[in-house]
């Protein structure tokens, strides 16, 4: 059975090699005007912030169907009781994940007052921060705080965003 997750990927392969095709294709005149287009997207900058309230954005929208889809199985008369227990349990550990997310977020914020998105999906916790060169210390530092929030082992990842 293909995941949704390997739907989009594939989507947005093929989307690429479309547009990869295209752009090799098209004449020198469109090219010259693309590049002068994309030299100018480049000196105007996105603001750090919708950098991360676009992830935020994403995140909460994922984590609300999640909810939304778990409390219609609860709800649901001709689920059984293993699948109402099963989605109960979900909705109990989305909701931890989520106060876990905000808990780093809060730290990170705290300590070294930098702006900050987290995301955990399983034992994978995916930090960006909002800063403009990247410090190998700065990130090492990150991720322990972040593993301090777990009992158990996670991969921890910082990215930093301009």
């Amino acid at each position: 059975m293909i995941s949704k997750k390997n739907i989009w990927i594939l989507t947005l392969f093929s989307l690429i090699l479309v547009l990869s095709v295209y752009y090799i294709t098209m004449p020198e005149e469109i090219a010259s005007k693309t590049k002068a287009i994309n030299n100018t997207i480049k000196k105007a900058s996105v603001k750090e912030s919708d950098v991360l309230a676009a992830l935020k954005v994403e995140n909460n929208e994922e984590k609300n169907k999640k909810i939304k889809e778990l409390q219609d199985v609860l709800t649901d008369d001709k689920a059984t009781n293993n699948e109402k227990n099963k989605a109960y349990e979900d909705l109990k550990t989305l909701n931890v994940i989520k106060g876990k997310e905000e808990e780093i977020e809060v730290k990170i914020k705290e300590k070294y007052k930098l702006e900050n998105f987290v995301k955990i999906d399983q034992d994978k916790v995916n930090i960006v921060i909002v800063k403009e060169e990247n410090d190998s210390n700065l990130a090492s530092n990150i991720m322990k705080l972040a593993q301090e929030s777990f009992s158990e082992k996670v991969f921890v990842t910082v990215k930093f965003q301009k």
